[in-house]
């Protein structure tokens, strides 16, 4: 198949690929960006495992904590513009309040705030503001005690990334410092039996690949997969993890220490996910001239 120069610039943009390798990469996987992906990985040319979802959306994510039980909830605008408006924020921190009580964000649009339907008064900001709005995702995490932390806070529980922990036993402040280890390092599960089996599949696919490039005995193959299965393990899940606070100890360890138990845990960013489509400005001043 065709490889264009807009996935070669793709593969470029995740990898820190060089051109040519992201276009042989492509070409050797009929196309597929993840196949790719791992195409690289396995030649050692991928100089940087960048996330595919670059965070591209603007809005808010709120957090709200009432007993044992929390929320986080994303609000998406167009611009960072609206998300430090005031009414936006308003809106976003009621959204929350109400998502306390809705099992999903399909439950939550259909919610009342204010004797409307959440879907009916972002329709009613989308034509006050002038900027299209959504819900886009919610998450909640019940537990002994819940703890919230907010990043880049745009005001009170509410910024660009939202984290809930639930832990039994320990202290509050305790949790907040798994919240924060969790805004910055962003774990994939809380352990290896939460991992996604297909992700844990890839990753030993690509290592066992990696492994055979060597050239080196089967047994000492084994070996060395064994041994980065471990060290990949213990960098994605969050009581693996190094601690941020002391990176002596691992989370696991930390928590045990502080006579807590860490139960689940909870991580919303903005945009997360989404691609924003880049137009050269260039190209953009030229098409509103014509229009």
């Amino acid at each position: 198949m065709a490889i264009t120069a807009a996935q070669v610039k793709q593969l470029r943009d995740t990898t820190g690929a060089g051109m040519m390798d992201a276009k042989k990469a492509l070409t050797e996987t009929d196309g597929d960006m993840e196949a790719a992906v791992d195409w690289l990985r396995t030649k050692g040319l991928a100089k940087a495992a960048k996330k595919s979802g670059r965070t591209a959306a603007e809005g808010l994510v709120a957090v709200r904590v009432e007993g044992g039980t929390g929320v986080a909830v994303e609000v998406n605008s167009e611009t960072d513009f609206v998300a430090k408006n005031a009414e936006f924020q308003k809106m976003a921190g009621d959204i929350a309040d109400a998502a306390l009580k809705a099992d999903n964000v399909e439950a939550l649009v259909e919610a009342d705030m204010g004797g409307k339907k959440i879907k009916d008064v972002i329709t009613d900001k989308i034509a006050t503001i002038g900027e299209n709005m959504s819900v886009r995702r919610m998450a909640k995490l019940s537990g002994e005690n819940v703890v919230s932390y907010v990043h880049n806070a745009a005001t009170d529980g509410m910024g660009k990334i939202g984290v809930l922990v639930a832990i039994t036993g320990g202290d509050e402040a305790f949790g907040r410092q798994v919240a924060m280890h969790v805004a910055a390092v962003n774990p994939a599960s809380l352990g290896e039996s939460d991992l996604d089996p297909e992700l844990v599949a890839r990753e030993k696919q690509v290592l066992t690949e990696q492994a055979r490039e060597s050239g080196k005995p089967e047994q000492v193959i084994e070996k060395m997969i064994e041994g980065r299965m471990k060290k990949y393990l213990s960098e994605v899940t969050l009581l693996g993890q190094s601690f941020v606070i002391n990176p002596d100890l691992t989370v696991e360890q930390a928590a045990k220490d502080a006579g807590a138990t860490i139960t689940g845990f909870v991580r919303l960013e903005v945009g997360e996910g989404i691609e924003k489509v880049e137009e050269d400005f260039a190209a953009e001043v030229a098409k509103a001239a014509q229009g």
